[in-house]
């Protein structure tokens, strides 16, 4: 439960960063000392937005990619940020398997964002699973 309160903790950090431009290291400071997470979620959610924050345009391209038809500025704030920190889990977190990575993202989805919500990240995460060892191993090369 540790690491999917800190993925819910970075969720929210990177939501606000979306919509009104704060400071993610103060936001996320903020979030962990009103839920009391352990030290180790706390790194692990730091981690997660640091790393989206770092290879945002990258994560942003491959979700105008695989998400045909859907308007990135138009898509909600919630849901993007879910598909920018799992495709961030799949590609760069090795250690994290793929699996766990969507299941996480959909359990998320499922408390925060609309009922609709789950499928179409779902949806989306899946199409990724094909590429994903070509993504991979284009990263491993520097993808950014």
């Amino acid at each position: 439960m540790t690491r999917r309160l800190a993925r819910e903790i970075a969720m929210k950090t990177l939501f606000a960063c979306d919509l009104g431009n704060d400071e993610p290291d103060k936001m996320i400071i903020q979030l962990c000392k009103e839920t009391q997470v352990s030290p180790s979620a706390n790194t692990f959610g730091s981690h997660l937005v640091q790393g989206v924050l770092t290879h945002q345009l990258f994560l942003d391209d491959l979700i105008k990619k695989y998400a045909h038809e859907w308007d990135l500025a138009r898509m909600a704030s919630v849901d993007r940020n879910i598909l920018r920190m799992a495709l961030f889990e799949m590609i760069f977190l090795k250690e994290i398997p793929v699996a766990v990575t969507i299941n996480e993202a959909l359990e998320i989805a499922k408390i925060y964002s609309t009922e609709a919500a789950p499928r179409f990240i779902n949806g989306i995460l899946g199409k990724v699973i094909q590429d994903l060892p070509k993504l991979k191993e284009s990263c491993d090369h520097g993808c950014f």
